[in-house]
């Protein structure tokens, strides 16, 4: 027996959008141990695409940012008998077309659109998943290790990735009422993902952010997709509520001597 254990668990993964999506590392992982995952895509156009790479796997449709969508998919999944076992929430959204702006010029709208579809989302997935969830089911969402840190070109992204971290904790305990019902973040450092490159700026901060890690090498989508199957599966069934920072080390290598040096260096 493999040693999380998740031969023959029904998992759903939402967020898959690309072959370099963290939600379809995932979904390959989950696929390595012999789980059932199911993959959601938040349109219609993106089934073909995924389908193309995910021969086999069901696929279903869901835009988060519209909450009867969510409530029909539960509908959906419970019409066919089918109890999951666990949830990924890999979504994550915002314009970047203003990125010019300074965060206090954030716009009502963008702001709203984003914590909807990146935050809030978790907490409307979780409710009208509820009874298709198994009493033990684990739910992990993908946040990011730095929401201190005020990158400019991030945006109002790293308060809502905060947020999420606070909405994890807050479902924890609301789920415990009545259930042993997990959630966990996965907090994770820079990674090249196809959604990243879109943001402006990605790149320099990309770059900068592998020469902070201790090991002097990006994180990678394989290895945040590592941290949530331990999540997903009984291994880790004394952590609940609780963000998982995987990022090499890099939020504690501020002081790295060869940066250091290059910053300080007497120009000739």
């Amino acid at each position: 027996m493999s040693f999380l254990n998740l031969s023959g668990k029904t998992v759903l993964v939402l967020g898959v959008s690309n072959k370099r999506s963290v939600g379809w590392a995932v979904a390959q992982a989950l696929l390595d141990e012999g789980a059932i995952p199911i993959l959601g895509v938040h349109r219609p156009a993106r089934v073909a695409e995924v389908a193309a790479f995910a021969s086999g796997c069901k696929i279903v449709v869901c835009d988060v940012e519209n909450e009867s969508e969510i409530e029909a998919l539960g509908t959906s999944l419970s019409l066919e008998g089918i109890k999951l076992d666990g949830l990924v929430h890999s979504i994550a959204y915002a314009r970047y077309e203003n990125s010019g702006m300074r965060f206090h010029e954030t716009s009502r709208k963008d702001f709203l659109q984003a914590i909807q579809i990146s935050a809030f989302s978790l907490v409307e997935v979780a409710r009208h998943l509820k009874p298709v969830l198994n009493p033990s089911a684990s739910v992990v969402t993908i946040g990011i290790s730095s929401t201190q840190v005020t990158a400019e070109n991030y945006g109002y992204m790293a308060p809502i990735k905060s947020a999420l971290g606070t909405m994890v904790r807050y479902l924890a305990k609301s789920f415990s009422r009545d259930s042993a019902i997990r959630f966990n973040s996965v907090d994770a450092g820079p990674l090249k993902t196809r959604a990243s490159a879109g943001i402006p700026g990605y790149l320099k901060n990309y770059l900068y952010a592998e020469q902070l890690t201790f090991r002097k090498r990006a994180l990678e989508v394989q290895e945040v997709a590592s941290t949530v199957l331990f999540l997903l599966s009984e291994r880790s069934s004394g952590i609940n509520g609780q963000g998982i920072v995987v990022n090499a080390g890099m939020d504690l290598n501020y002081f790295d001597a060869d940066i250091v040096d290059r910053v300080t260096a007497i120009q000739p």
